[in-house]
């Protein structure tokens, strides 16, 4: 992975974590265990410090950052989905930051909340535990059903599967030429997307 020093801080990895080689880790970040970092994620340490806890997951194209003095951190079990930015904030535990939202300086993500794909989260915005934040400027909708908070919790545990099959077998290769004829799928189909959970739990 492109991990680069500055000022003599050195980010830290945790062994039975997993950093996608295109990911760019600058600084004082830590990453704890057992954390998924996808691909082109930059988490840039260079100002303030990056923490990822224990179980956490920071997926493709997100980005980490923070001005001089502050932390930015994803705890225990955090969730933060494809595209998003988190500046200077924080993302309590088993909190989950949809697709393409951005979380502002100072921010909270209240323990096992939701942040909307797409929503601006304002600086200082605290937003409470388990509820539901949405639209631009972000606001609290709703208090979250068991049923979401349990299927983003199975998210989770399915990216930190992701960790252990990409530390046991995620390879460079050359792509084949064609498809083979009994090209298999992958068999982990117990996830699916939240609206079927929901309309799969109501029939």
């Amino acid at each position: 992975m492109p991990c680069y020093a500055i000022d003599g801080l050195v980010p830290v990895v945790d062994p039975s974590a997993f950093v996608h080689p295109s990911a760019v880790l600058i600084g004082d970040v830590i990453v704890g265990p057992g954390v998924y970092v996808g691909p082109c994620a930059s988490l840039r340490g260079d100002f303030g410090r990056i923490v990822l806890e224990r179980g956490s997951n920071v997926q493709d194209n997100c980005t980490m950052h923070g001005f001089p003095g502050s932390d930015t951190v994803v705890e225990e079990n955090g969730h933060i989905g494809h595209g998003a930015v988190l500046h200077g904030c924080v993302v309590r535990r088993d909190a989950l930051v949809g697709m393409n939202a951005v979380v502002m300086d100072e921010a909270e993500v209240g323990e096992a909340s939701f942040v909307a794909a797409s929503a601006f989260v304002r600086a200082g915005l605290k937003i409470p535990p388990r509820s539901l934040a949405a639209g631009v400027p972000a606001k609290v909708v709703r208090e979250l059903t068991e049923q979401e908070m349990q299927w983003k919790l199975a998210g989770t545990r399915t990216y930190q599967r992701l960790t252990e099959r990409c530390l046991a077998t995620l390879e460079e290769v050359e792509p084949l030429h064609e498809m083979e004829a009994d090209r298999r799928r992958f068999s982990d189909a117990d996830l699916k997307p939240l609206v079927a959970t929901k309309a799969s739990g109501s029939s």
